[in-house]
C-alpha cells in the first residue's frame, strides 16, 4: 500500500516527492527530542497550493495520514511523521505575496522565516510583531500552527493577535479563504482563530494575511538585573508589571540557565545562584521607562546594568536566545511550556524548586516573565524520556493549573502533552473539540495521534 501511495504521489508531483531515507528520517523528529516510530512513506516538498491540494486528494483517496511540517523547530512533536504517513513540507512555500503599507497588512506563504519576513518588511517601514526566540529558524506557518508566542508578547501580543486570515486546504483538497483584510470583521464564526494553534489537525495553512505594525520611532534601551535567587527575580518581575510600565521584552533566567549560557558563549561566570531579568523598552519614552524600571528593580534588590549602545544590547539578547542551544549540549532536553498569571510567577518557581528537591533533579527554567510563560527544562540521557521525568512533568502541569494557569502557552500539545489535555479542558470540552476536528477532517487523516488522541 505504501508503495502504491508513493507511486501515485510521484506520478502527480514528480520531483517534489522525496523518498530518500535521509529525508524520511529527518521528518520523524522536531526539536522536542521526541521522534515518531518508523519512517514516513515520503516527504512532499510542496511548492504551490496546487501541490498541497493534490497531496491531500491522494491521501484522502488512499486513506493515508498526512502530517504538515514547516521548519521542524516545534517543541511538542506535532510535526513528527512516522510509519505509513506522508510528511507534507511547506518550507519551500516561502514567498511574500503582497505587502500593503497603506492597509498595514501582508500576505505570505507559510514557509517564510520570521526573520526573513521582517527583514523584507523593514524596507517598507513595517514589521510583524511575533518574535519567538527561534525567529531565525522558525516559519510563519509553524507559528500559526502552534499559536506561537515569544519575547514581545506582553506588549505586542501573540500570533493570534497578528493574523487577519488564513488560506486553508482541507483534508479532501478543498481550499477555504478564512478571515478578512479589514481591521474589523465579525461575519459568522471566527474560523481563523480556530485554526491558529490547531497544530495541523484541521487543515493545511497555505497562506496568511498578517496584521503589521509600523516600525517604532525612537530608541531602544536594554537593561539587566541580577538577583541572589530566582524567586527574588520573579518577585521583581511581578513588581515591574504592577508598576504600570510596559517593557517590550521582559525575560527571566534562573541560576542554572544563566550559568550554563554564559559558559556556552564563553562569557565571564556569574555569581553562584544568581538569576537575571532582561528587559527592553522601546519608543519615544524608552529612556524614561528604562529608568523607571531600573528604580523598581533596584528597590527589589537587583543589581541593575543599563546597556550602552546596540552592541551591549544585542549581547544581552544573545544570552537569552542561546539558552536552549546551550542545554542541547548537556543531553536530551524536554523543553516544557506552562503559563500562569503574572502575579503567580514566584509561586510557580517555588513549585519547581519543590519538584527539584523531591525528585533530586535540576529543572533549569527560563520565562517570558512579562506574560507569565515559563519554560522548565528536563535534561536526561538517551532518546526516550524516563518515566520519572514524566511524573515530575505531570506534577509541574498540575501545579500550573492549580495557580490558574495552562499546560502550554505557545508550544502546543502535539504528542508530548496529549495525555494531560483533558485535565485542563475537562471531559466535555475535550470531546467537543474532538468533534469539531472531525467536522474539518471526517476521515481523521490530518496529523493523527496528535493533540486529541485518548
Amino acid at each position: 500500500m505504501s508503495r502504491d501511495v508513493a507511486a501515485r504521489l510521484v506520478a502527480a508531483l514528480g520531483d517534489s516527492v522525496d523518498t530518500s531515507t535521509a529525508s524520511r528520517e529527518a521528518a520523524r523528529a522536531d526539536k522536542s527530542g521526541h521522534a515518531a516510530e518508523g519512517l514516513p512513506i515520503a516527504v512532499v516538498h510542496a511548492a504551490s497550493v496546487a501541490d498541497v491540494q493534490e497531496t491531500l486528494r491522494i491521501a484522502t483517496a488512499t486513506s493515508t495520514p498526512v502530517v504538515p511540517r514547516g521548519a521542524g523547530t516545534g517543541l511538542a512533536g506535532a510535526a513528527n511523521t512516522g510509519h505509513g504517513e506522508i510528511s507534507l513540507s511547506l518550507r519551500g512555500m516561502n514567498r511574500i505575496l503582497e505587502v500593503r503599507p497603506d492597509d498595514l497588512l501582508a500576505v505570505v506563504e507559510p514557509g517564510i522565516l520570521n526573520a526573513d519576513l521582517n527583514a523584507a518588511l523593514a524596507e517598507h517601514g513595517l514589521w510583524w510583531a511575533p518574535d519567538p526566540a527561534s525567529r531565525a529558524i522558525s516559519t510563519v506557518g509553524g507559528n500559526i500552527a502552534t499559536g506561537a508566542g515569544g519575547l514581545l508578547c506582553a506588549k505586542y501580543g501573540v500570533v493570534r493577535d497578528a493574523v487577519l486570515g488564513v488560506d486553508l486546504v482541507l483534508a479532501d483538497g478543498r481550499l477555504l479563504r478564512l478571515g478578512h483584510r479589514s481591521v474589523k470583521g465579525v461575519t459568522g464564526l471566527d474560523l481563523t482563530s480556530l485554526v491558529i494553534g490547531s497544530e495541523g489537525v484541521l487543515g493545511v495553512v497555505v497562506a496568511a494575511t498578517l496584521k503589521l505594525r509600523r516600525l517604532i520611532p525612537g530608541e531602544v534601551r536594554t537593561l539587566s538585573a541580577t538577583f541572589a535567587d530566582v524567586r527574588s527575580a520573579a518577585a521583581a518581575s511581578a513588581a515591574v508589571t504592577a508598576s504600570g510600565v510596559q517593557p517590550a521584552i521582559q525575560e527571566l533566567m534562573d541560576a542554572a540557565s544563566l550559568a550554563r549560557t554564559h559558559a556556552f558563549l564563553g562569557l565571564p561566570p556569574v555569581p553562584p545562584g544568581s538569576a537575571q531579568l532582561l528587559l527592553q523598552t522601546d519608543g519615544p519614552a524608552a529612556t524614561a521607562e528604562a529608568e523607571a524600571i531600573a528604580a523598581v528593580l533596584t528597590a527589589a534588590g537587583g543589581v541593575v546594568t543599563l546597556a550602552r549602545g546596540d552592541a551591549e544590547s544585542e549581547q544581552l539578547l544573545l544570552i537569552r536566545r542561546s539558552m536552549h542551544p546551550a542545554w542541547e549540549q548537556a543531553g536530551t532536553t524536554l523543553i516544557e511550556d506552562v503559563s500562569v498569571p503574572r502575579s503567580a510567577l514566584p509561586a510557580m518557581f517555588d513549585a519547581i524548586a519543590d519538584l527539584e528537591r523531591r525528585y533530586g533533579i535540576a529543572i533549569p527554567t527560563v520565562a517570558h516573565a512579562g506574560d507569565g510563560n515559563l519554560h522548565p527544562n528536563f535534561v536526561f540521557d538517551g532518546p526516550e524520556v524516563p518515566e520519572e521525568i514524566w511524573r515530575a512533568a505531570g506534577e509541574l502541569f498540575q501545579a500550573a493549573l492549580a495557580l490558574g494557569g495552562t499546560l502550554t502557552g505557545e508550544h502546543g500539545v502535539g504528542v508530548l502533552k496529549r495525555r494531560w489535555l483533558a485535565d485542563e479542558l475537562g471531559e466535555d470540552q475535550w470531546e467537543l473539540q474532538r468533534q469539531i476536528a472531525r467536522v474539518f477532517d471526517p476521515a481523521g487523516i490530518l496529523n493523527p495521534g496528535k493533540v486529541f488522541t485518548p
